[in-house]
């Protein structure tokens, strides 16, 4: 079955406080995105491939659905960076978690104005959280109607991506929104869309709670092509306790997954869930 990249991370590497040199090239990428060699051995330093590297408003996207900003590239902590290479086909999360549990987390879906969404993925957004909620978990998730009440917001996003969200801060909270290409997702209101749709946000809301994908170490697993690996990067690849070491098929958070699939979560899913909230 051909695969297609859905699911992003929207890195944020900047959780430091990055002070960059008058260095020319640094120069450059801060005023005009385009694909240099030097964007190329920036990308290459964080530990991700740089094959089909894709300019966008503010960045680049990289491996399909890998958000770095202008400034994140340009930062000076890469010439230091060394990607981590530990694993085989575990689950993974980053070093930041969610805290102050037990916990609800709020979650608004945008479907009027700017940057909204169909009403009907709704639907989908349900089936995302109740599959959380069922797992009896010290997280709960809430779906809410005011932007101002939600701790995560789903809006709707542009480009060759498909979905892209990031990770929990360094104060504990979920990362604040999840980005989704409705144009190139599509719309319906079968049960088989909505349980692809809701797969997709569901992976989406694990990397807001800190889960990186079940591939990490190789995303050729579930995207094909050349091996991949993703990159420890500044956000941390730490093994949960409990997931195999050998490969997961059915993971809800395999970087990929073909049109129209669905993948609730597995017994290993669980394990990682429960060993984490």
């Amino acid at each position: 079955m051909k695969s297609i990249l859905l699911f992003g991370i929207a890195l944020m590497l900047s959780v430091f406080v990055i002070s960059c040199s008058k260095n020319e090239p640094l120069e450059e990428v801060a005023a005009m995105p385009e694909v240099t060699e030097f964007v190329k051995s920036r990308v290459i330093s964080l530990g991700f491939s740089a094959e089909e590297i894709i300019a966008t408003e503010g960045g680049f996207i990289v491996e399909g659905d890998i958000f770095i900003s202008n400034e994140d590239i340009a930062a000076s902590w890469i010439e230091d960076l060394q990607t981590l290479q530990i694993g085989e086909n575990e689950q993974y999360n980053t070093t930041n978690l969610v805290t102050g549990l037990p916990r609800n987390i709020t979650v608004f879906l945008k479907t009027s104005g700017s940057r909204s969404l169909p009403a009907s993925y709704g639907a989908a957004l349900d089936i995302a959280l109740a599959r959380y909620n069922a797992e009896n978990l010290r997280v709960t998730f809430t779906r809410v109607y005011s932007a101002s009440a939600g701790n995560i917001d789903i809006t709707r996003a542009s480009g060759s991506y498909l979905a892209s969200a990031g990770f929990p801060t360094s104060s504990g909270n979920p990362y604040g929104s999840v980005e989704v290409n409705s144009s190139a997702i599509g719309t319906g209101t079968s049960s088989t869309f909505n349980n692809y749709l809701a797969t997709i946000l569901a992976h989406e809301i694990g990397h807001c709670i800190g889960f990186r994908h079940t591939d990490y170490m190789d995303r050729s697993y579930s995207c094909g092509g050349a091996t991949a690996n993703e990159g420890a990067s500044t956000v941390g690849a730490i093994h949960i306790p409990g997931t195999p070491t050998t490969a997961d098929p059915n993971s809800w958070m395999l970087a990929c997954i073909g049109t129209n699939g669905n993948r609730p979560f597995n017994a290993n899913d669980r394990t990682a869930l429960s060993y984490l909230y």
